[in-house]
């Protein structure tokens, strides 16, 4: 999507916009040939679907094949080019849990894992271990990593994820991650192929070795991970190329460092999903475009859990009737990426798509990924999906003469 013809037409006006992201929400047949979308029991769902248009997104647009993380993932949800505004994982972190970055800070994100005996990852998350036990893990390292050059700023996130910061001159965010993306398989080292970059590969690795020396007894979470090395990036605000008073409600850190990075004002969120809804309809009149941001789908799929996977989109889908009484002019429900449970991880695959406004093309009776592969909105690039509820919610001039 070109920002700038965004900039050129869109309009203010009281129209309000919510984008409900359900994280990971697209998935694949299980036993009984349905996703978990499709064998969840949705009747608020399958309801709006009969009055709204249907597609499958890809988040990432042309890459095919290529399986998304939760931060290009959103970026292509909130209308940049996720390819062109590369976003380092630990950047959306460290703004997540209000770590304040200068241009020369690099970030990254901690996942607190498993080493078996052999050196080899069996966890990668290390059980997700209670969020006061990894704090209590981050505090042993904040008290005694020792880095030559740098201070080290590490902050706890949720459960089995932190976020270090390394503040200090010549630093570079062109680095490999640690983690091998699978169980079975050592950790590898941070490389970088800059060589400006080197005072930053031995930092980094300095790190993991002080790390891994502190944690050895700690069992599940005997070692560190690092993911998203990043230093903070410009991004066009959502002020200024929506003009949209914009905000927030997720959870967990990273998602709203990623929403504080577009310019989003961020609402604290109530208990569970529920209490998201609770803080959307508190703060309806006090902005016009509201990301909700529902994770549990996600942790469901990468935990292997169909069933679960499927409860959770069942409760949101009772919860919807809530979000409707409030009158959006747009709605949009969908996924940042696929997480199917018979996968146990991100995947490359369509995402579902719904959106409802008084200005749609129903051509479905149901929310699912079959139903929405054959909607009127057909399968199209996730970039655009801000285009669309500009569209529907009547915010953008109409374009040349």
């Amino acid at each position: 999507m070109d920002l700038n013809l965004m900039r050129e037409l869109s309009v203010k006006t009281e129209a309000r916009i919510v984008l409900l992201v359900l994280d990971g929400l697209g998935g694949l047949p299980g036993g009984d040939g349905k996703t978990e979308l499709e064998a969840a029991r949705t009747p608020n769902f399958d309801a709006l679907a009969a009055r709204s248009e249907l597609g499958l997104s890809r988040p990432l647009g042309r890459q095919a094949g290529v399986s998304p993380g939760s931060g290009p993932g959103h970026l292509g949800l909130f209308g940049y080019d996720p390819v062109r505004y590369a976003v380092g994982r630990g950047i959306l972190s460290a703004l997540g849990v209000g770590i304040e970055l200068g241009e020369n800070d690099l970030a990254a994100r901690i996942n607190f894992a498993t080493r078996d005996g052999s050196g080899r990852i069996s966890d990668r998350r290390a059980g997700r271990i209670a969020s006061g036990d990894a704090a209590e893990l981050v505090n042993l390292l904040q008290k005694d990593v020792d880095l030559d050059g740098v201070e080290v700023i590490l902050e706890h996130e949720k459960e089995h994820r932190a976020v270090v910061v390394f503040r200090g001159e010549g630093l570079s965010g062109d680095l490999s991650d640690t983690d091998p993306q699978r169980t079975g398989l050592e950790p590898l080292p941070v490389r970088s192929p800059s060589p400006e970059a080197e005072k930053s590969v031995r930092l980094a690795n300095d790190f993991v070795a002080q790390a891994d020396e502190l944690l050895k007894d700690r069992h599940p979470a005997n070692t560190v991970l690092l993911r998203g090395f990043g230093m903070h990036p410009a991004l066009p605000g959502f002020r200024e190329t929506y003009k949209l008073d914009a905000a927030a409600i997720a959870s967990y850190p990273m998602y709203k460092g990623l929403s504080r990075l577009a310019g989003m004002e961020i609402l604290e969120e109530g208990e569970g999903i529920s209490g998201e809804v609770q803080t959307l309809k508190e703060s309806w009149q006090e902005h016009d475009f509201f990301f909700v941001h529902v994770k549990a789908t996600d942790s469901a799929g990468e935990d292997g859990d169909f069933g679960r996977k499927s409860n959770v989109i069942e409760e949101v889908d009772a919860l919807l009737p809530e979000i409707l009484d409030l009158g959006p002019a747009a709605l949009a429900v969908t996924g940042d990426h696929a997480t199917p449970a018979t996968l146990e991880s991100h995947s490359w695959h369509g995402v579902p798509f719904l959106l409802h406004s008084d200005h749609v093309l129903p051509t479905a009776e149901s929310f699912g990924e079959r139903t929405c592969a054959g909607g009127s909105l057909g399968v199209f690039d996730a970039e655009e999906i801000m285009g669309l509820l500009m569209g529907h919610a009547l915010k953008l001039n109409r374009y040349g003469a």
